[in-house]
Order: structure tokens, then C-alpha cells, then sequence
């Protein structure tokens, strides 16, 4: 006679048999990019258990009805864009005319110009930049933050924003829940019980922590009275300003004056339909600006509300096109496919191309996938330096010395495809001259990579890493 828990255990295999089986149909049925179907298929497969947990949370697509209409976003996209002075036209490096018009055509991103940009690359200049523009601003406040901290840095920042508060500035805060969740509920409330209108990116609640945990708001973006805004790398926490462990915690940031600023504005305007519900499309919050400076920008934002991914079309129009360098500085290195041999292609025909990541990151598993794609890169003449002085967080990448790229984006799949992201492109060669140089001393802090040295490595180390790597369209 066949007992009850065995045929209970066997009614648990078939059950879960099924699930897997079933997961395998609907992985398939999404038409994703077949190298990312096949690791998810492996994954569930192969991981019993902690392979379907990890698809639930992290690997559903996210649905437009979840987040926004396509007719909503172009609707919030194109109307902040009335209200802004008509955009003139500016000078640029004509080998850039053909990125300029791909983001104008595919998602309504004017050229703006007139800027001064300020570029730091460490937290303290950053927030004593940031805390005296607070200081001195005199109507609203827009905060956008992937990490919001209750920490010595966040409650300054809190300190600064409960002020002008109560001086009778508008002040709206978004902050993305999971990048959030170590800072008390509390920290939170006390923006609110100051009049802050604070509101979480896709809070997450049960049941809806599976579909919403894949997809987070990785931007960040402050804006003050219409005419300054920050973007780059760095989010309010203590590790920006006082390092981690093993050294500092090396960034870059940007200070933007000028019609620029209206694009971070529309950007965050965006986001906040999406958290309140509100439409804000104001005159009052594009301002008319003055010529601050000599620099043309794009604000260039992208994620899944779209089924183009506009930064990493960019990213791929200003590979092909650069004609002498590429410097990449980018914590955590998983390029798709395509941007892979984007830059093999560009160091083969002569291009100076050189990635900079750093030599311990704060991920393991990504830090092994990463190294998985060093040999393939130095073999065809890339650079690639280790930064030997702490955590390389830094986003800087640089192109032609015209072309820099200040903003949000990791190099890796999660950037290009699921996160919320935004960039800078500024079209400038005073301040490609300025990023190049900043890379040229983080050189300094560097370990340069020889393909000889590195075929050297224990095959077990790179069975490991090549292992990791069939995860990272997944990591």
C-alpha cells in the first residue's frame, strides 16, 4: 500500500513539474531577446525553486496599463514642450547631427542650449552645491531620488527641504521604494507632516511586490525654481560624501543652469503623474531663461514605457559615430550583445576605446559577470583599467572629446531595458575636454588590464565568471 506522504510528495512534483512547464510556455510566448529567454528558461530549469521565485519577482514584463498609456506619456511629453521657450537652434559638432535628430524624431527631445555645466565628482562638493542652491531658491523644488536615505546627509538635505518649506516654496519629493527601504517610515513622514508633498516610486505592497520590484526608478534629478537642476550618479546617502570600507565612493554629478533644466523638469513632471496622478504642465514651472553658458543638451529619459529604448539607442548612434575615442567610466560592466561588438567594431577601425569599472564592486555576482567580457574586449585593442581607490560609481562616459554623457545609466541590460533612467547628452567641447581629463586621472587610480596577464587567471575563476555571465541579461 503506498503511503499517504508519498503520494503527497509526488503530487508536490507533478504540481510543481506543471509550474515549470508553465512558466518555460509564458517565458517563451513574450518574444524577448532569445539570449534573455534562454536564461530565464535555464534559470527555472536549473535553479529548482529559487528559479520560479526569481522569474516572479524579477523577470515579468511590466505592462503599460501598470504604469502609463502610450497615449498618456506622449500626451505629458509633448505638452511640457509648449509651454518652454521655442527651442532655437545652437551650434553643435556636425558629427552629431545625426544623434541630435534621433532623439528629437523618436521621443519629441528638443536641443536645448544655453547652459552652464558644472560637473563634480565627489558627494561633498555635490551636496554643498545642491544644500546653498536650496538655500537660495525662491519658488519650488522638484527631488528625485533612486536612494533616499535617513542617514547624516539625508537629514540635511530634510533640514534644507523642511525650510523653504515653511518659507512657502512648493516642494514634491519622489523616491524609488526599494532603493529607499533602509530609511525609516518616519523620514517620510515628516516631509509630509511639513507640507512636502512626498510620494513612493511603485510602492511596494503585497501582491503587487512580484510585478513591481523589476522595475525601478533609477534616476536622479533635483530641480530648483525651473533654472538649476542636478543630475548624474549620485543619491542622498552617507557612502557618496564618507566612502565605504575599502575606500572612497568615486562618482560624478552635474550642476545644469540654463533650458536644460527644463527637460529634467519634464522629466520629473512625468514621474510625478505617474506617483499622484496629478498633471502638473505649468507655465510657471518653465520659466523663461537666459543664456547661461555655451552648452546644447539633450535630456534624454528611458525605461519601460516604451518599447524603444531611447538611451541605449543613443548610446549605440554615438559608438558607431565616434571617430577617435570612447571612455566609459561604469560600475557594473554587462553590455547587451549588440553593444558589445558596437565597441569591438570601434576599437577595430582605430577608435581609442577605454572602460573604466572598478576592481571590487558592491555586487559579487555582477562584478564576476562583468569580468567574463574583459578578454573579448582586450583582445580586439580596448582598454580596460580596474580603479584601484575604492567603488567606482561613476556613469562619466565621453566620446570624440564633443560628446559627454552625465546621467543615471549603468552599462548593462537592467539600464538599457528595465530601470527608469536619464542622461545628459551635452554637445560641447569645452566640457568634453573637462570629462576627459577627469577620466585621465581616475587613470591615475587605475590598474591597466594586458589580455597576456589576464589568459593567466585560474581556469577555475573563469569557469566561474563565464558561469555568472549567463545570468547577466537577467543581473
Amino acid at each position: 500500500m503506498i503511503h499517504v506522504s508519498n503520494v503527497l510528495i509526488l503530487i508536490i512534483q507533478i504540481l510543481y513539474l506543471l509550474t515549470v512547464a508553465g512558466v518555460v510556455i509564458v517565458v517563451i510566448s513574450e518574444n524577448r531577446n532569445p539570449i534573455k529567454t534562454v536564461a530565464w528558461i535555464m534559470a527555472v530549469i536549473f535553479l529548482p525553486v529559487v528559479g520560479i521565485f526569481w522569474y516572479a519577482t524579477f523577470g515579468q514584463s511590466i505592462t503599460k496599463k501598470h504604469i502609463i498609456s502610450k497615449r498618456m506619456y506622449s500626451k505629458l511629453k509633448k505638452r511640457p514642450l509648449d509651454e518652454m521657450d521655442t527651442p532655437e537652434e545652437f551650434h553643435t559638432p556636425p558629427e552629431h547631427e545625426n544623434l541630435i535628430n534621433l532623439f528629437k524624431n523618436l521621443d519629441y527631445t528638443p536641443l536645448l542650449g544655453g547652459n552652464d555645466v558644472q560637473i563634480f565628482i565627489n558627494g561633498e562638493d555635490k551636496f554643498e552645491s545642491m544644500l546653498a542652491d536650496i538655500e537660495n531658491a525662491k519658488k519650488h523644488i522638484h527631488v528625485e531620488y533612486y536612494v533616499l536615505l535617513d542617514d547624516e546627509i539625508g537629514r540635511k538635505l530634510q533640514q534644507a527641504l523642511i525650510k523653504k518649506a515653511r518659507e512657502g516654496l512648493e516642494i514634491r519629493i519622489i523616491y524609488d521604494s526599494f532603493g529607499s527601504r533602509r530609511a525609516k517610515k518616519k523620514y517620510f513622514e515628516d516631509y509630509r507632516k511639513a507640507g512636502i508633498e512626498t510620494e513612493p516610486f511603485l510602492k511596494l505592497t503585497l501582491p503587487a511586490l512580484t510585478s513591481r520590484i523589476n522595475f525601478r526608478n533609477h534616476r536622479k534629478i533635483v530641480v530648483i525654481d525651473g533654472q538649476i537642476g542636478y543630475v548624474g550618479g549620485m543619491n542622498v546617502a552617507d557612502r557618496y560624501v564618507k566612502g565605504v570600507k575599502w575606500g572612497i565612493w568615486r562618482d560624478t554629478h552635474a550642476r545644469i543652469e540654463g533650458k536644460g533644466v527644463q527637460g529634467l523638469q519634464s522629466v520629473f513632471l512625468i514621474d510625478w503623474y505617474f506617483v499622484s496622478q496629478t498633471l502638473i504642465t505649468s507655465r510657471k514651472y518653465f520659466p523663461p531663461l537666459e543664456v547661461f553658458g555655451q552648452n546644447p543638451m539633450q535630456i534624454v529619459n528611458s525605461g519601460p514605457l516604451k518599447d524603444e529604448r531611447e538611451i541605449q539607442h543613443g548610446l549605440l548612434q554615438a559608438i558607431y559615430e565616434a571617430k577617435k575615442s570612447i571612455f566609459i567610466q561604469t560600475p557594473y560592466f554587462l553590455p547587451t550583445e549588440n553593444m558589445s561588438e558596437a565597441l569591438q567594431s570601434a576599437a577595430i577601425r582605430g577608435v581609442d576605446v577605454r572602460i573604466m569599472i572598478s576592481n571590487k564592486a558592491d555586487v559579487p555576482l555582477v562584478q564576476l559577470a562583468s569580468r567574463s567580457f574583459i578578454k573579448d574586449m582586450l583582445k580586439v585593442g580596448v582598454k580596460v583599467y580596474f580603479y584601484q581607490k575604492g567603488f567606482l560609481h561613476s556613469k562619466l562616459m565621453v566620446f570624440d572629446d564633443s560628446l559627454t554623457l552625465l546621467g543615471s545609466t549603468n552599462f548593462d541590460a537592467r539600464s538599457f531595458e528595465q530601470n527608469f533612467e536619464v542622461e545628459a547628452f551635452v554637445y560641447d567641447e569645452d566640457t568634453g575636454a573637462i570629462a576627459r581629463e577627469i577620466f585621465i586621472e581616475d587613470q591615475r587610480n587605475c590598474e591597466q588590464i594586458a589580455l597576456k596577464e589576464w589568459l593567466k587567471r585560474p581556469k577555475t575563476l573563469r569557469f566561474i565568471e563565464s558561469l555568472a555571465r549567463l545570468l547577466s541579461p537577467l543581473l
